[in-house]
């Protein structure tokens, strides 16, 4: 960890010094937005019996944050060109924090849902440009290292949000969960503004029907999806995604012939990069539908309680933990991809073991074969993170940073939603494991077509020659 913040003649980012207060802001803003996603859920029957609401609307308390998230993460990160990603991720981190504030002293469910649309937002303008900001921060030497920290941050987060969740409760009523928040992100965002790297904004303009777009294409996808997975009437779900076609097909004329488009087309000319963005979109497809198909399997089929079941999950992302951080290492000295690759291999092999599982099967049965999808995710990540932020140039980071961050979202509704299609079709919870393995091996192909590419990269930079990557700035 300590190699992290060490100088050497020639680098790029922040002097080694200065990196550890930024690293902390961004360590901060992140684990807010990642362990309110999972804590929060613990709090759902609480918040529905305490506010005299039913379950199906309570739900909104975390689907409308879900969903704002994700159909802001493209427009914050074209916007951070303008205002800075200093500016951006600061007021972001501040906007979450004031709005848990609200949302812990909400008096009713519409006000909670306000406030959680303005966590939303927040966390949108965090998360679509902390990928960004490593890159910024850190040499370009230690990119793979510094994403490897990135993954255990989020990790860790998932992993700690439920255990966090049911401390809190066993003592204290659900408004203190958000306002947990209120202290760290204060801190957080002093942090953000006093660390993160200065730089100048772009005068000229920005995309506004881009963004409207966007906003549409990403909210209707996602609210389509959420349908599939909670069972919503088809005609609701066939207009969600009507409207998110409609916008998709709006959005990409616009970026043809906008000056400052919102997502730069020329950004998947470069190859590396979008068959690291698929890779990492069908990798999250496959890990989404795993968690929701375990949560099936471990309670209608295997008979565990609840409780037991999130302890069933624990293996994967501390698996995650444990050797993210050293995929990110070895991604700085080895072929990316290769390590990428390697990774995808184990988490097929893990998913395939998974949809072997029977009701008898023992706890360590499953434990062995969840761990091994965690050390193969954990494996894959972070090197393929380091593929699409060191693919395109420095200037196009922070739109590259909200293209990684919305694959990841619509990669992880798109699993839970095919999770929810495949039980209603009456298919065996198996069945969606084994769509779980077959979408990693899609991901894998997509690795490996890109493992030459990635190999004379590599080597055309330790001669410091530039790499071959679009430079091109709209």
């Amino acid at each position: 960890m300590s190699r992290l913040f060490d100088s050497l003649p020639g680098d790029d980012g922040l002097p080694g010094p200065e990196r550890r207060l930024a690293v902390l802001a961004l360590i901060l803003g992140t684990l807010m937005a990642v362990v309110d996603t999972t804590m929060v859920n613990i709090a759902l029957p609480s918040m529905a019996a305490d506010l005299g609401v039913s379950a199906s609307r309570v739900v909104w308390v975390t689907n409308l944050f879900q969903v704002v998230c994700a159909a802001f993460l493209l427009v914050f990160a074209a916007l951070s060109e303008l205002v800075s990603r200093r500016r951006l991720y600061a007021a972001g981190v501040a906007l979450f924090t004031l709005a848990a504030l609200g949302s812990a002293l909400a008096p009713n469910l519409e006000t909670l849902l306000l406030f959680r649309a303005l966590q939303g937002l927040g966390a949108a303008a965090t998360l679509s440009i902390g990928p960004s900001l490593y890159r910024s921060i850190f040499p370009s030497r230690l990119l793979g290292s510094a994403l490897g920290l990135s993954a255990l941050v989020v990790a860790g987060g998932y992993a700690a949000g439920p255990t966090i969740g049911g401390l809190v409760l066993s003592v204290a009523s659900w408004p203190w969960l958000f306002a947990l928040h209120v202290p760290l992100g204060l801190c957080a965002s002093w942090l953000a503004w006093r660390a993160l790297p200065r730089e100048a904004g772009r005068r000229d303009g920005f995309d506004w029907p881009g963004a409207l777009c966007s906003v549409a294409m990403l909210a209707g996808l996602f609210l389509g999806l959420d349908g599939v997975g909670h069972g919503a009437p088809a005609w609701q779900v066939l207009a969600w995604l009507a409207l998110s076609l409609l916008s998709a097909v709006l959005f990409l004329q616009r970026q043809r012939r906008a000056r400052h488009p919102l997502l730069p087309l020329s950004l998947f000319a470069e190859r590396r990069f979008t068959l690291a963005v698929s890779a990492s979109g069908l990798a999250f497809v496959g890990q989404g539908l795993a968690f929701v198909a375990l949560s099936f399997l471990y309670q209608q089929e295997m008979g565990f309680t609840p409780l037991e079941t999130a302890w069933m999950f624990t293996p994967w992302p501390l698996a995650i933990m444990l050797v993210g951080p050293l995929a990110g290492q070895l991604a700085d000295r080895v072929n990316p991809s290769l390590l990428s690759s390697g990774g995808l291999v184990l988490l097929l092999l893990g998913l395939a073991a998974l949809a072997g599982l029977d009701a008898e099967a023992g706890v360590v049965d499953s434990l062995w074969r969840t761990a091994l999808c965690g050390l193969g995710f954990g494996l894959f990540q972070p090197p393929n993170n380091r593929e699409m932020m060191a693919s395109v140039p420095r200037e196009r980071s922070a739109r590259a940073s909200g293209v990684m961050s919305t694959t990841r979202t619509v990669g992880q509704s798109l699993g839970v939603a095919l999770v929810g299609a495949f039980l209603a079709a009456g298919a065996p919870v198996q069945a969606t494991l084994w769509a779980g393995a077959g979408a990693c091996a899609l991901s894998l192909a997509a690795s490996l077509g890109r493992v030459s590419l990635a190999g004379r990269a590599q080597r055309e930079a330790r001669r410091g020659e530039p790499l071959r990557a679009s430079s091109d700035p709209d």
